[in-house]
């Protein structure tokens, strides 16, 4: 295909990481529908009135690009279409406004869409060390990829929150009452969950967790999560599972887990795995669940 006779298809060639520097002839795609131009730099107001986008100033055009960045045009602003990743480009009307939550803290996004890297960066985290999850009630939380575009304009508050992907594995051992905004989210998350106190130390236990299917010798436990006395601000270390557990295709305890520990009555599996990176403020019982669901995914 000639770059200088056919219309060069801009979400195809990010996709494909595809750069065409020379080219002049354009097929944009703006909201859902793709547009030809013969402007290798238009102004933010020419791809509004290409997608009949009237009066142009009554609207925004944001600048989608690939790995999820996104970036606001001005109307008189021009931009360069033949520069790498340029991807697509989505419209609002200026006077929109939608409401989000993310790690607690409520925020006025001026567009219906939003990709998930810019939700870590409202959020303030490092996009390549923190995971993103989309809250469900009732129902399981979603994870959230970078270039992921996430409609708000549904009823209700959309709740996100962020979580660090890594945990390691060690062998140190482990060191009240939940918040509401805890009980809140483990009682739309989980089925069931117990609170529970034993010689000065209080537990969470997570009942009937499912396993990952045909990785391990049963398939759910419950699992225990020690909370400190410092909780919230504190973060829970280690997490516990019982009945101990072993891998299938081995025969063995998964990596630091075969060290016992009794709580309630009960000789717990002690799984030693630790993050020494704790938001006090943003993080919660969400961060230990998605740590303990990583945990487990990844245990050999």
């Amino acid at each position: 295909m000639s770059a200088q006779n056919d219309f060069i298809d801009l979400e195809s060639c990010a996709l494909e990481d595809r750069h065409e520097p020379t080219a002049t002839r354009f097929r944009v795609r703006i909201d859902h529908d793709r547009y030809n131009i013969e402007d290798p730099k238009p102004t933010g107001r020419q791809l509004l009135a290409l997608a009949d986008k009237r009066p142009t100033d009554e609207y925004l055009i944001f600048l989608i690009l690939r790995g999820g960045r996104f970036e606001e045009i001005q109307l008189d602003e021009t931009i360069d279409l033949t520069r790498r990743g340029t991807e697509r480009f989505l419209t609002f009307e200026s006077s929109a406004s939608y409401r989000l939550e993310i790690d607690g803290q409520r925020i006025e996004w001026g567009t219906k869409l939003i990709t998930g890297l810019k939700l870590k960066e409202l959020a303030g985290v490092d996009p390549a060390t923190y995971a993103l999850w989309q809250e469900v009630r009732g129902g399981e939380d979603v994870p959230i990829n970078n270039d992921q575009i996430i409609d708000l304009s549904d009823d209700g508050l959309e709740r996100f929150f962020t979580v660090i992907e890594q945990t390691t594995a060690g062998d140190a051992s482990s060191g009240g009452v939940l918040p509401r905004r805890d009980k809140s989210y483990l009682a739309s998350s989980l089925a069931t969950f117990a609170e529970m106190s034993d010689r000065g130390q209080t537990g969470v236990i997570l009942k009937n967790y499912p396993l990952p299917a045909g990785k391990f010798d049963a398939d759910s436990v419950d699992i225990l999560i020690l909370m400190p006395s410092g909780y919230p601000d504190t973060a829970p270390d280690m997490f516990y599972c019982s009945p101990w557990m072993r891998l299938k295709a081995s025969g063995a305890f998964p990596k630091c887990a075969d060290v016992p520990h009794v709580f309630g009555g009960t000789n717990w599996q002690r799984w030693s795995r630790h993050n020494s990176q704790w938001r006090s403020g943003k993080d919660g019982i969400w961060t230990m669940v998605k740590r303990v669901e990583r945990a487990i995914a990844e245990a050999a």
